[in-house]
């Protein structure tokens, strides 16, 4: 039985080569289910591809193979890595941080490391740019076609070994809360900090509690205001700005119906913090 195949690239949609990685997975197995999960990861982001796959990775069922090819190192020393998660799901990436989320919160089993001139798509011939295509794709189609057994492929390593980006744990002050700016939910601007909502409610807050929101850039601010919490969008006035617990159960910065990370130009990252006091 083979199992779902996730694709998630930062080449964009408006060539082929996204399209090529499906032709090579249809043919290793065209039985084959073939998901994404996004191709819009800015180029190189691979704290994004890292984010990405955490946001993600939970609501698939055991066995699924997901496919991360976020690689400015193409073609370098580093690593080609499987790693099995504590839900036994598969992820085959580049070893070059794109497992940091997913190893902090998820958790990670066992790692493999297989040679990819071993594993190379047969016709790419003397090409060393595309492993998304000729490494990945065709190595995760044969993962999830069962043609190749996880615990039979290339060398085992110790999870200890994987790179992994620095994360800032979000932690408790006094009366404040404090955490980093991890992610945008990017169509609508709003922020994603990596305050969990158990963290947050030792405020001993409720809906429609006032807090202070204090943002800062490194050691510059960036934005100081009070604001709601809110169940929903719904629960203040179109152009509001809001605080809520987002679909991770951590805590979101947002304006209804508008840009949050726009309005203040916001980004994200560890450089990025978010002290949240209330009122």
């Amino acid at each position: 039985m083979s199992h779902a195949l996730v694709f998630q690239t930062d080449f964009g949609l408006v060539d082929g080569a996204v399209c090529a990685m499906y032709g090579v997975a249809n043919t290793v197995d065209p039985s084959l289910r073939i998901f994404d999960l996004t191709h819009d990861i800015p180029q190189y982001n691979i704290w994004e591809a890292s984010y990405r796959l955490r946001q993600t990775i939970d609501y698939w069922p055991e066995g699924t193979v997901f496919v991360s090819v976020v690689d400015p190192g193409v073609g370098s020393t580093r690593r080609s890595v499987i790693a099995k998660t504590q839900r036994n799901q598969y992820i085959i990436t580049p070893d070059n941080g794109t497992l940091t989320h997913i190893k902090k919160i998820a958790g990670i089993k066992s790692v493999r490391v297989f040679d990819e001139a071993a594993n190379k798509l047969p016709s790419a011939g003397e090409s060393y740019t595309f492993y998304g295509r000729d490494i990945y794709a065709y190595t995760g189609a044969r993962l999830a076609a069962g043609i190749i057994d996880f615990e039979q492929f290339g060398n085992n390593v110790p999870v200890d070994s994987i790179v992994e980006l620095p994360i800032i744990p979000s932690y408790r002050e006094k009366d404040k809360v404090i955490g980093m700016i991890d992610i945008l939910d990017v169509r609508f601007g709003n922020l994603w900090t990596n305050i969990d909502h158990n963290l947050f409610h030792q405020l001993d807050v409720g809906h429609g509690d006032r807090l202070e929101v204090t943002i800062k850039n490194d050691t510059r601010n960036v934005y100081k205001n009070t604001m709601a919490f809110a169940r929903s969008f719904a629960a203040v006035a179109i152009g509001e700005p809001l605080i809520y617990v987002n679909s991770l159960q951590n805590i979101g910065v947002a304006i209804n119906q508008g840009s949050f990370a726009k309005a203040y130009n916001i980004g994200t990252g560890t450089s990025w913090h978010i002290a949240l006091r209330k009122v």
